[in-house]
């Protein structure tokens, strides 16, 4: 059962009330998301030109209902924030979208609306961000509600930000606030009483312009999804320096300040903050580009020699313990 037919309607299924369920749920709430390269969804893939002079960026990821949303939260914001944890992997390469692909295994049973819903949120977040929908497949499932999304991106050949290029001296820098994803999940359980940050779980926002303005400045780059202090450890590794954290200097929100959890705010997950390295002489151009494109950023630590590791200290220096560094998707 493909977003994508494998091949036509059986004889006598010509007319569109006679096609199967499947097709007619792809014409009716998938075939309006589809751009150019899609061919209509009719055909087993999609056909597109890449822009003149740009390399393609592609990155995947997926969602399960109970893991990485909870399974009541509404279907337009399950699928906007599909769309947008992948358009944050795109951020931090420092690449523009392009297109998207998607899996979709809906439980048997799953109401129309509750579909229509969900494109309606695709439609929103495809027109603030340009990129329509490729292709893809939709199955059923009697288990949870699953989804996977492969998008593409463009960027010039050889400028792609990657997490390797950190040296010695080069600051460790976050975009906006750290922390609101994690705490956000406890308020859209009821645990806290915030709204705000349960709609910074439920509607993260991919750093789009700023990682498009961190090309040529930043010398490493990835996004926040799995714990600051976890994803620091991956540039850390990938560039083979050491880093320091300088825990005072992590930027909270009001929200998050207020519930006086820390150690949360350093390894929960789910913020997608743009986590990257600058050298000493282009900082000024850092603060530059952040300020044309209305994105506060913080410098927060230092890449030191030594083996990769990441130290969190506190304002007196001792260095500080935390049970975990972050989220793992493997048990």
């Amino acid at each position: 059962m493909s977003l994508l037919p494998a091949s036509p309607p059986l004889a006598g299924e010509s007319g569109a009330g006679d096609l199967p369920a499947e097709f007619r749920l792809i014409g009716a709430h998938f075939r309006p998301l589809a751009g150019p390269g899609a061919l209509d969804l009719t055909d087993d893939a999609a056909v597109f030109t890449p822009p003149p002079g740009r390399d393609i960026v592609i990155a995947a990821d997926a969602m399960v209902a109970g893991v990485h949303f909870l399974p009541n939260d509404p279907p337009d914001l399950i699928a906007r924030k599909l769309l947008r944890t992948n358009l944050s992997d795109l951020a931090a390469m420092g690449a523009a979208p392009l297109g998207y692909l998607m899996t979709t295994s809906f439980p048997r049973g799953t109401p129309d609306r509750w579909i229509a819903a969900f494109a309606r949120g695709l439609a929103a977040d495809q027109a603030e961000f340009g990129l329509t929908l490729l292709g893809g497949d939709t199955t059923s499932t009697p288990g949870p509600l699953s989804l996977s999304l492969t998008i593409l991106g463009t960027i010039a050949p050889g400028t792609a930000l990657r997490r390797n290029g950190a040296r010695p001296g080069d600051g460790l820098w976050v975009s906006g606030t750290i922390g609101d994803g994690a705490l956000g999940l406890l308020a859209a359980r009821g645990e806290i009483d915030d709204a705000w940050l349960a709609d910074r779980y439920r509607l993260p926002q991919p750093r789009l312009a700023l990682g498009q303005a961190l090309v040529g400045i930043a010398s490493a780059c990835m996004d926040v999804s799995d714990g600051l202090v976890q994803d620091a450890g991956h540039l850390a590794r990938e560039s083979g320096c050491a880093i320091e954290i300088e825990a005072a200097r992590v930027p909270l929100s009001p929200a998050a300040r207020a519930q006086n959890r820390l150690d949360l705010c350093l390894t929960g997950g789910d913020d997608y903050e743009l986590l990257f390295s600058v050298p000493i002489e282009k900082e000024n151009s850092l603060i530059a580009a952040s300020r044309a494109k209305c994105i506060p950023v913080s410098r927060i630590g230092s890449f030191l020699p030594g083996a990769p590791h990441v130290t969190v200290r506190a304002p007196d220096g001792a260095a500080l313990a935390f049970p975990r560094g972050g989220w793992s998707h493997i048990p």
